[in-house]
């Protein structure tokens, strides 16, 4: 076990030990202030883009459902006719190969994950680098009509000045002890929320027909909130690998299956099946975890299960196989195993009430009567 994992669990657990890091934390959080300070007086530069730019990102390490929040607004802004693309640092791909545009042949270890997964599943223009500067410099000049950049993830990178900032706040999750790193899985302290853009992230209604009826009962009208819809199980094949393909069944809801996750907060993906009815044994890795066929082969009694960002990269180590390689049984029967469970942000109606009053400010008109409302 990886000290990410271990140092996550006891997060999770809110251990006593943790306490014994305190200090750190006092001066983690003196110098976060800080430099938040040099940045709002001008004795560190901000960068402001030529286009408007909506930041979303999180005070606390780990999932919070961000990614799938940003494919939801990005397919809501494109049926709705705006121009949008996205930046992102592409977190665990190569730096010495950005910044670099994001494309639907582009690999998890050159680009990152999160940035595969989105393009995957949106098509829009994105870029990736660290210096969100030149991230945005490279996406404007192969795309300079657009209208409004999405950053992945840039809450605390000041140096991006934003017109739109969306913090996603995991309700179910919470704070844990609500303090700093190390001692607690905090970025920036609580009071970083007032006043603040919050979207809160709760768990699914048991019935979805009636989630925005029964969120409107249940929290004041104003909070913003989504939950994520899990969509049916599919299989991770893809046609460009050269593994065989063997038939298969999905597996039943009440059968028992290998749930691999590295995610930010892997206990929410196995919640997830387990409320679907499965019966799951759960392996959790560090987030963005380079997977290898070698350690998916050791689940070999049940299905495996995981979520669509590790299924990008394990579709890139199925494509990586030779012909040779292929042809075992070992590994057809591996392919077999493997499937996927894509999930949907549901966003609540006033979340995209508030985006479009914040668009419109910023002077960006979208078909009045497309996309405005949470889809049925």
């Amino acid at each position: 076990m990886s000290i990410e994992t271990i140092i996550t669990n006891a997060w999770q657990r809110k251990a006593a030990w943790l306490w014994l890091l305190l200090p750190i934390s006092w001066l983690y959080g003196l110098i976060t202030l800080l430099r938040r300070h040099a940045y709002k007086v001008g004795l560190l530069s901000s960068y402001r883009a030529p286009i408007p730019v909506m930041v979303i990102g999180n005070i606390s390490v780990g999932g919070s459902g961000k990614t799938p929040l940003i494919i939801a607004l990005v397919n809501h802004l494109q049926k709705r006719g705006i121009k949008v693309g996205v930046i992102s640092r592409g977190y665990g791909g190569d730096t010495s190969q950005m910044p670099a545009l994001v494309n639907a042949t582009s690999l998890p270890n050159v680009v990152g994950d999160e940035p595969c997964l989105i393009v995957h599943m949106t098509g829009v223009a994105m870029a990736v680098c660290p210096n969100r500067q030149q991230a945005i410099t490279t996406l404007l000049d192969a795309e300079p009509d657009l209208q409004l950049i999405i950053a992945d993830d840039g809450l605390q990178h000041y140096a991006l000045k934003r017109d739109i900032e969306w913090i996603v706040v995991d309700a179910a999750r919470g704070f844990g002890n609500e303090q700093l790193l190390p001692t607690g899985f905090l970025r920036e302290p609580m009071s970083r929320l007032e006043g603040a853009h919050v979207i809160y992230h709760d768990k699914p209604k048991t019935d979805l027909s009636h989630y925005h009826e029964s969120s409107k009962n249940s929290h004041p009208p104003e909070r913003l909130s989504m939950h994520l819809q899990a969509d049916e199980l599919q299989h991770l094949w893809s046609p460009q690998s050269p593994i065989k393909q063997i038939d298969n069944v999905v597996p039943a809801s009440n059968s028992r299956v290998h749930a691999v996750s590295g995610i930010g907060y892997p206990q929410r993906f196995f919640d997830t099946l387990e409320s679907l009815g499965f019966d799951v044994i759960g392996h959790p890795y560090p987030d963005h975890y380079d997977f290898s066929l070698a350690e998916l082969l050791q689940y070999s009694d049940y299905p495996i299960v995981v979520t669509s960002k590790d299924a990008v990269k394990i579709k890139a180590l199925l494509s990586d196989y030779t012909a040779e390689q292929a042809s075992s049984d070992e590994y057809a029967q591996l392919v077999s195993r493997l499937w996927v469970l894509p999930v949907t942000a549901v966003l609540s109606d006033n979340c995209y009430d508030n985006l479009n009053q914040q668009l419109k400010a910023l002077g960006i008109e979208a078909d009045s009567d497309v996309g405005t409302k949470t889809p049925s």
